[in-house]
């Protein structure tokens, strides 16, 4: 069973406490001493709240509950955010391919759109895949120091596994 199934099958009868449980799994922040942090950085259980449209209470009785289950405080405790230079990267001239796969399952999608990418002198600043069993949508996000010319996207297409290719 995958960490969304748990939280899901753990959560079953309060919605509220999964939407909550969901949203630290997004965004990578753990649960520490009865607190949420991203990386080392405490965050208020009242503005968490407020941006998902719940009582803060609902954010404490979150935490009480994944504490007491010890598969999710172990997963929740090591949680740790990834920045995702996706749309930064175009701000300063850099180049960002995302790869929708056809089954996320298959391995070596990762190795041959790098190789290809590599074989051109092009240097990777930042690979990121999403998990499928987290991400519903998982999707490949590889983020190059320049632009990825023309020429490189139809050798990418055909890396086996890959549906779509975005180039942005």
């Amino acid at each position: 069973m995958n960490i969304r199934e748990k939280i899901n099958e753990y959560f079953e009868n309060y919605y509220v406490q999964k939407k909550i449980a969901l949203l630290l799994l997004k965004y990578g922040l753990k649960i520490k001493n009865d607190k949420i942090y991203c990386g080392n950085i405490e965050q208020s259980n009242s503005k968490l709240a407020r941006a998902i449209d719940v009582d803060y209470r609902a954010v404490t009785d979150t935490i009480k509950k994944i504490n007491e289950n010890s598969e999710l405080k172990k997963f929740f405790t090591t949680l740790e955010p990834t920045p995702n230079l996706k749309n930064t990267a175009r701000k300063i001239g850099w180049g960002v391919i995302e790869i929708t796969p056809e089954n996320p399952h298959l391995p070596g999608i990762l190795n041959g759109v790098t190789e290809i990418i590599a074989k051109k002198g092009i240097s990777i600043r930042q690979a990121i895949s999403e998990d499928y069993d987290i991400t519903e949508k998982a999707k490949l996000i590889i983020v190059t120091e320049s632009n990825i010319p023309h020429e490189l996207i139809s050798k990418i297409k055909q890396v086996e596994g890959i549906k779509a290719i975005t180039i942005y």
